[in-house]
């Protein structure tokens, strides 16, 4: 069974850090496509895509607004996908979701990844 767990979220204060984990099991996560996503609030509702990071040559894609601030990376030996947050912002609290999708045509958009993890939460309060 294919599965997407994240991990690593919680309280920060403006201008923390935090990384991400999404840890995949049932399938080898460097044969898919992985994204970050970043939902407001419960249910995936209003989430958009932060980051994603291509299965055949690792080439790596960013929001305009977390470029220069968030990494993504991948560790295959443990198949797991990373997502390195510095600086982050009050506007960031949310739930943070990894998927993945063999195929993908524009990294951000939603409806292409087709598995999803059930999310962390990422709080970025004084």
């Amino acid at each position: 069974q294919l599965q997407l767990v994240e991990s690593g979220g919680g309280l920060v204060q403006p201008g923390g850090s935090l990384r991400l984990s999404c840890a995949a099991s049932g399938f080898t996560l460097d044969d898919y496509f992985i994204g970050w996503f970043q939902a407001p609030g419960k249910e995936r509702e209003g989430v958009s895509c932060i980051s994603s990071i291509s299965s055949s040559d690792g080439k790596t894609y960013y929001a305009d607004s977390v470029k220069g601030r968030f990494t993504i990376s991948r560790d295959n030996a443990k198949n797991t996908v990373y997502l390195q947050m510095n600086n982050l912002k009050p506007e960031e609290t949310g739930v943070y979701y990894c998927a993945a999708t063999t195929l993908v045509g524009i990294w951000y958009l939603v409806d292409e990844y087709d598995y999803w993890g059930q999310g962390t939460q990422v709080t970025v309060s004084s």
